[in-house]
């Protein structure tokens, strides 16, 4: 097992693990966890991801007494990782994904549009992170495609995971926490704007995402989720900054900032349990959103809306949320789309804004791609 993260244009790589934690059974999540504890005491780093499908672990009232195919968790247990020592692939080839199609049609998506908008207009929830997938046939070479991706578009939080089952490509632009000693940071994500066409609409854009109010109103929802949320845990919340945005190749994305203090020594499960899923990745309220989810969404998430990254012995931490991800297991791979659905959202405006946010993907393929 091999985990890069490149987290701020700081790279770190883990290689050869003394040992890995896994689980793929909810009966023995929280002994993981203290395997982590364990580990963590007698100095080992620990890298790795969570899966989205951990966070129902996290909560009796969501947790399911099955196992699963794919890690709830997935740590290697290292000695310490090896900063700035990262041999890039060269590849005088570029790697392409194939029969790309989505996981569900435009009819199927505009009803799932329509329940959460029901739901929405009863009271229970005042929105909904909504998840499709696009499968696609991959036979390149993964970190020769890594290297592609995050070339052709820089994100500040990539990170590449690399295994004998499976691998995972992230090129997530989302912060999910950063703690350092007693301080702790996370910055959720809401809120997603089309590049400009032209050097005028190109240059507005980012104005115009800032001051959109649905999208406002998107932000600062989820952001007093993650208030909420880090309160459980922490002191001190604050959040001093609201709809950040930032210019991406295909699109600009806005995030706000939340920031707080912790017990130095928190246990990791402490702290995750408190803040885990991102209340950016769910909607609000949080559990209520959770359950939807479950009911609406046609397949399990996996890597995509967990948290990838790593813990130090001194109980620092860095993650971020895998969007923009990519899974990939022998020749087939998957990446999950998710957009926040709010009661003026709308199936074509949605539909549209997840095709945005997987053209970095979706442009790279040689086929005539129709997912209209």
């Amino acid at each position: 097992m091999q985990v890069l993260t490149q987290f701020e244009r700081k790279p770190l790589l883990f290689r050869d693990p003394e040992f890995i934690i896994s689980c793929y059974d909810p009966s023995l999540f929280v002994s993981s966890f203290q395997d982590m504890e364990e580990a963590l005491k007698k100095g080992y780093y620990l890298a790795g991801f969570f899966s989205y499908e951990a966070g129902y672990c996290l909560e009796e009232k969501l947790r399911k007494d099955k196992p699963y195919d794919f890690p709830l968790l997935y740590f290697g247990a290292y000695k310490a990782p090896q900063p700035n020592k990262i041999t890039r692939l060269k590849s005088f080839s570029k790697n392409f994904p194939e029969n790309l199609r989505l996981n569900i049609t435009r009819d199927e998506y505009s009803s799932k549009i329509q329940a959460i908008r029901d739901h929405i207009a009863r009271g229970d929830v005042y929105q909904i992170t909504y998840c499709i997938k696009l499968l696609f046939e991959f036979r390149g070479e993964p970190l020769s495609f890594y290297d592609q991706l995050l070339k052709e578009q820089p994100v500040p939080y990539p990170a590449c995971i690399t295994t004998d089952k499976f691998h995972i490509l992230s090129l997530s632009p989302e912060l999910f926490i950063r703690k350092e000693s007693t301080r702790v940071v996370t910055k959720p994500m809401k809120g997603t704007w089309a590049r400009g066409s032209g050097f005028f609409s190109d240059l507005i854009a980012p104005l115009r995402l800032k001051y959109d109010g649905k999208n406002r109103a998107e932000n600062v929802m989820i952001a007093d989720l993650l208030r909420n949320d880090l309160g459980r845990v922490g002191v001190k919340i604050r959040a001093p900054s609201l709809f950040e945005v930032a210019r991406y190749k295909t699109l600009c994305q806005m995030t706000s900032t939340v920031r707080g203090r912790v017990d130095k020594d928190v246990p990791v499960y402490k702290l995750f349990a408190s803040l885990f899923p991102s209340g950016s990745v769910t909607g609000a309220p949080k559990i209520r959103a959770m359950e939807i989810i479950n009911e609406l969404e046609k397949e399990e998430r996996r890597i995509y809306t967990g948290a990838i990254g790593y813990v130090t012995p001194e109980k620092d931490m860095f993650f971020n949320i895998p969007i923009r991800t990519l899974l990939l297991r022998a020749n087939s791979g998957e990446m999950g789309i998710g957009g926040g659905i709010v009661w003026d959202s709308t199936p074509d405006g949605e539909w549209e804004e997840g095709l945005l946010k997987a053209r970095f993907l979706t442009g790279l393929s040689k086929e005539a791609i129709n997912l209209l």
